[in-house]
C-alpha cells in the first residue's frame, strides 16, 4: 500500500504528499541539475550571463549552441535544463516585452518581466494534465540599476549579485562567494562569472562560453577574444 500511494504522488503534478511535497517540481529541479551551467554576475553597472555551451559535434553548424537569449535591449535569458522548455519560455518573455513596449511606449521592468514568466511557471505546478517546466532562468537587466533574478521550476523568483543554476551550480555559487564585490566592473564581472563556469566545469574552453553583457545601453554578446582577456591565461 506504501508503494501504491507513492506512486499516486509521483505521478501527480498536483497533488502533495503527506509531507508537503510536491514530486513532479522536485523532479524538474533534478533536469535542472543535469544542464550544461548558467551563470549570472551583476556589477556595479552591468550585469554580464555567461553559459557552458560545447559543441555536440564537430559537425554542428556555428551559431546552433547559443544559450543566452536577447529579450529586448535591456533584457537577457539564460536557462539551464531542458533547452525546449527554456524555449518556450523565452518566447514568453519576449511577447510580453513587446507589449509593455505596445501598450506603454516603455521597456518593462526587469522585476514586472520577471514575475510575469514566474506565473506562468508556478500554474504548471497545480495544473492538471501538465508537468512542471524542467528549466531554471537567469534573467539578466538593467533598467535605471543593474538586476539579476533566478527563476525556479516552482515559480519562486529571487534577486542575486552573483548566482549559477544547472550542474555544478554550487561549486560555481562558492567561487562567486569568494570572489564577488560590489563594485565590479564590466571586465571584472565577465572574469568573475567565467571563474564560476571553470568551478562548475571540467576543463573549461572559453571558446565554448556563450556571454551576453548588460547594460544601460542595451544588450551586447561578448566575444571569445574578450572573454580571453578577462579570463587571463586559461582557454
Amino acid at each position: 500500500m506504501q508503494g501504491t500511494d507513492q506512486q499516486a504522488y509521483d505521478r501527480g503534478t498536483t497533488i502533495f504528499s503527506p509531507d508537503g511535497r510536491l514530486y513532479q517540481v522536485e523532479y524538474a529541479r533534478e533536469a535542472v541539475g543535469q544542464g550544461a551551467p548558467v551563470v549570472g554576475v551583476r556589477g556595479a553597472d552591468s550585469v554580464v550571463l555567461a553559459a557552458h555551451a560545447p559543441d555536440r559535434s564537430p559537425l554542428s553548424a556555428d551559431g546552433d549552441t547559443e544559450k543566452v537569449s536577447s529579450v529586448d535591449d535591456h533584457v537577457a535569458v539564460a536557462g539551464a535544463g531542458h533547452a525546449a522548455d527554456t524555449r518556450q519560455l523565452v518566447d514568453l518573455a519576449r511577447r510580453r516585452a513587446q507589449q509593455e513596449r505596445v501598450r506603454y511606449g516603455e521597456r518593462v521592468p526587469v522585476a514586472e518581466l520577471g514575475t510575469a514568466v514566474a506565473d506562468h511557471l508556478q500554474e504548471y505546478t497545480q495544473t492538471g494534465g501538465a508537468r512542471p517546466y524542467g528549466t531554471a532562468l537567469l534573467v539578466a537587466g538593467h533598467d535605471g540599476d543593474p538586476a539579476l533574478v533566478e527563476i525556479d521550476p516552482s515559480g519562486a523568483t529571487r534577486s542575486w549579485r552573483a548566482d549559477a543554476v544547472g550542474s555544478g551550480a554550487g561549486d560555481a555559487i562558492e567561487t562567486f562567494e569568494d570572489g564577488y564585490g560590489p563594485a565590479l566592473g564590466d571586465r571584472d564581472a565577465i572574469a568573475l562569472a567565467l571563474d564560476g563556469l571553470d568551478a562548475a566545469v571540467e576543463d573549461l574552453n572559453v571558446a565554448d562560453v556563450d556571454a551576453t553583457l548588460v547594460t544601460d545601453e542595451g544588450t551586447e554578446r561578448v566575444g571569445e577574444d574578450r572573454l580571453r582577456s578577462a579570463h587571463g591565461s586559461a582557454s
